[in-house]
């Protein structure tokens, strides 16, 4: 995250595998869903401009040693011209080593189709940019239990409105009237993008010692900083 006078972050890369990697560093563009997945697009959405011409790595190939490991420098580079508001893209990591084009060794027969699918292993990070004044405000709705086949699945959704972004830890707690309340489900990391203005969740609980029959659950959606509470809703059982 860069806000206010943050212009640059370190990320250190480490290879903990048992043979020298050859690690490639680049931007992707994704697209969150109401549901949590992603969706590689190459054309920003008019609420959630791309974040990578802003930003400058340094280096984007390392070749590393077993156990070894280097920094990774992500710098912005900030202009007058930039509009108010919130941009992103995700950094990613990739591993080099053993790469062959997908479906290379591929035999096409009349008989057979077969494919040798070789692997890539990445990882991506959102990174996000917020100039001027940036702000959301957050609400959870539609909260629903489902004890169908002792399924114990807490369902409901994520609303977000404004220019910023959201991101923090969910927490469900079992509460009976004069009883000290138990934590009985959470998720952490979860983020609403500015691109969508809901999200749709599901939080398996565990009720091995709680009664779903009574009482009420409390959900609460924590901010991952400052550990403020974003937004709460109850259901009555």
């Amino acid at each position: 995250m860069f806000e206010g006078t943050n212009l640059k972050e370190v990320l250190s890369l480490a290879n903990t595998g048992n043979e020298t990697a050859t690690y490639s560093i680049s931007f992707v563009q994704r697209r969150m869903n109401e549901d949590g997945s992603f969706t590689v697009i190459e054309t920003a959405d008019e609420d959630a401009p791309f974040a990578d011409p802003y930003l400058r790595i340094y280096p984007r190939q390392v070749t590393l040693e077993p156990k070894e490991g280097q920094s990774i420098v992500l710098q912005v580079k900030r202009t007058g011209t930039m509009p108010e508001g919130e941009y992103r893209s995700h950094i990613y990591f990739r591993s080099e080593n053993d790469y062959v084009p997908l479906g290379k060794e591929a035999k096409d027969t009349l008989k057979t189709v077969s494919v040798k699918l070789i692997p890539v292993f990445g990882i991506s990070i959102p990174i996000i940019i917020r100039v001027g004044n940036t702000s959301a405000t957050t609400t959870l709705n539609d909260l629903s239990l489902d004890l169908k086949n002792k399924k114990n699945e807490l369902t409901f959704t994520i609303n977000r409105e404004g220019n910023a972004s959201v991101y923090g830890d969910l927490k469900v707690e079992y509460i009976q009237q004069n009883k000290k309340p138990i934590e009985i489900g959470e998720i952490s990391g979860v983020a609403v993008y500015t691109n969508i203005k809901k999200r749709k969740m599901a939080i398996q609980l565990n009720a091995q010692d709680v009664n779903l029959s009574k009482g009420k659950l409390k959900i609460s959606y924590i901010g991952r900083g400052d550990k403020e509470v974003i937004a709460e809703a109850e259901i009555n059982l």
